[in-house]
């Protein structure tokens, strides 16, 4: 975690346990979106419909979710630093302007993803 988590102002207000969907292994640092209709996250994806194509947390710790789905610690608000390079995306995020844009997302959330200093 210290390795993506840089600064929070008060972990009870920025951390949240959320459920994390089945079917992969995700890293600390992973950037999530929120399924709208189940309220689980995943790796938020580049495009789609299903509301994880914006980012709306960051894991705080790599959890195996290969077989099942599984509670996570994310970080969803600020104030929060976070370490631009720790960041983990999904394959979809695959240029500069996309994960220009996961950044962007993140910032609006308080979650500034920042280079180390």
């Amino acid at each position: 975690m210290g390795d993506v988590l840089k600064y929070e102002l008060n972990p009870n207000f920025t951390r949240e346990t959320v459920t994390l969907l089945a079917g992969t292994s995700y890293p600390v640092g992973a950037v999530l979106g929120r399924i709208t209709v189940s309220g689980k996250y995943k790796l938020s994806t580049s495009s789609g419909s299903d509301g994880a194509q914006t980012a709306a947390a960051v894991l705080l710790y790599a959890t195996d979710a290969t077989a099942a789905d599984q509670k996570a610690i994310v970080i969803v608000r600020g104030p929060a630093i976070v370490s631009r390079a720790a960041l983990v995306f999904d394959a979809s995020v695959d240029d500069t302007a996309k994960t220009a844009a996961k950044h962007a997302q993140l910032t609006a959330l308080g979650i500034i993803p920042r280079d180390p200093a």
